[in-house]
């Protein structure tokens, strides 16, 4: 009650501000549909996991039997079953007034009251309780799966968190470079208005030609697409984060520092990657679905103990009725015709082909940072020169539109300037991206994007 006070009271602040990163990483945890449905797949393989261990302790079932027969062979078992049969049932009344009779024991004579019995009712309460005793580790082997699949079920959902919070970061840096690019991209469009000014007033003196800021213009129309581009991948970006965190998202504090690429070995991230945590996983897996059939080789043995009552009545005389029954019950498949072995072969090759898959993905992921690595240098090594290209550009500007005053340079010249100066923002812009991508990427294999602001 607690956590949702503080979460409806932090919403009601955070319509009134701009989101920071923190903010919206407790919103994530708390507000994702996906990860909520990950947890239920959590709560889900729990469930299976309690059922398989369930079958340590055995079954105990209430069966009730409620017949109704004039069969011969049914209504003296009932009878025995109920303890209610008696020599009349064998036709020793038969027997015996035909003995009295005619002083011949008549043995060949099948008794009418045993063959036909009249109508007899059968309720039958009988409580049955069987518990396996051993099963060559199958149960065991079946537990240990159910473990390792609610494990995988754990590690899915750490992936998929470890996923939204690369994309919300991704979402946040993004927008910082994008503000940072509009910033820029207005700066040039003031200094085209200013320059269409400036033209306006040279053709009113003669100095310039009106295909001078017809240029101008053409260019004015091409930045303000720029920036009408950008705008919308903001906006964009807001739907995306509405999205993820599950609220309506209009305004977000993005970070105004450059994203640090981390400091880990290969080795490190190996040993956190989620990806070999579930290769390992999945090995365990296949090493229990081995042991289940090497365990048709093995016997099986099972106690079983039945307390039951019986009469012509629901529970009638149930205590001169009842009866018991406890036995073991052992089971051995001798021969299946080369089923069991082909069974287990074909287990092994499945557990031999997860450790290969394993020892891949170490190698994928190994590649895959090394790869990564490589990218981040080429990026920052861009990042630096484009960096001081821009420094320079718009200084440069400025110079060629002061000579273009003096008509000392055509208009084409400044253009082709401004030009330079509008790709290496843009240019920049990407190669940002580019850079920030790759970061959270390794930080997304490494499990390190939920600690960094």
């Amino acid at each position: 009650m607690r956590l949702v006070l503080i979460l409806f009271f932090s919403a009601l602040t955070l319509f009134a501000e701009a989101i920071t990163f923190p903010q919206a990483l407790e919103m994530l945890k708390h507000q994702n549909l996906e990860l909520k449905m990950a947890d239920y797949d959590i709560e889900s393989a729990k469930q299976s996991e309690d059922m398989a261990s369930a079958q340590h302790y055995g079954s105990l079932n209430f069966i009730q039997n409620v017949s109704r027969t004039n069969d011969a062979g049914n209504a003296f078992g009932f009878k025995l079953t109920a303890r209610e049969a008696n020599f009349g049932d064998f036709g020793a009344e038969e027997f015996m007034g035909k003995l009295l009779t005619t002083g011949v024991a008549d043995y060949d004579t099948p008794p009418s009251s045993l063959n036909h019995p009249g109508n007899l009712n059968f309720w039958q309460s009988k409580l049955t309780y069987e518990l396996p005793l051993y099963t060559g580790n199958k149960i065991t082997a079946y537990e240990e799966m159910a473990k390792e699949m609610r494990h995988i079920s754990v590690l899915d959902k750490q992936q998929q968190y470890q996923e939204k919070v690369y994309e919300l970061r991704k979402s946040y840096f993004n927008m910082g470079l994008l503000k940072h690019s509009l910033k820029n991209l207005h700066l040039i469009l003031n200094n085209m208005v200013k320059l269409e000014t400036t033209t306006q007033n040279m053709i009113d003196e003669g100095y310039a030609k009106r295909v001078d800021i017809l240029e101008v213009r053409s260019k004015q129309a091409n930045v303000r697409r720029i920036i009408t581009e950008l705008e919308a991948n903001q906006e964009l970006l807001y739907h995306y984060l509405s999205f993820l965190l599950n609220q309506d998202v209009t305004e977000i504090a993005p970070p105004h520092h450059q994203l640090a690429a981390p400091n880990i070995t290969v080795e490190e991230i190996l040993n956190n990657s989620i990806d070999i945590k579930k290769a390992n996983t999945a090995l365990r897996i296949h090493g229990n679905m081995l042991t289940v059939e090497e365990s048709k080789y093995l016997p099986t043995v099972g106690a079983m103990a039945e307390g039951q009552t019986a009469d012509e009545n629901f529970l009638g005389d149930a205590s001169d009725h009842k009866s018991y029954t406890i036995g073991v019950r052992l089971t051995w498949n001798i021969f299946s015709g080369g089923g069991d072995s082909a069974a287990i072969e074909q287990a092994q090759i499945n557990r031999l082909k997860s450790q290969t898959q394993a020892d891949l993905a170490k190698k994928g992921i190994a590649l895959r940072v090394n790869e990564i690595k490589t990218k981040i240098k080429q990026a920052e090594s861009q990042i630096k020169n484009l960096q001081m290209e821009l420094s320079l550009d718009q200084e440069i500007y400025k110079n060629y539109e002061g000579r273009y005053k003096e008509q000392l340079i055509s208009m084409n010249d400044v253009i082709i300037k401004q030009s330079i100066w509008l790709e290496n923002i843009l240019a920049l812009l990407q190669a940002n991206n580019t850079r920030n991508q790759q970061i959270f990427a390794l930080e997304k294999l490494a499990l390190l994007g939920d600690s960094h602001e």
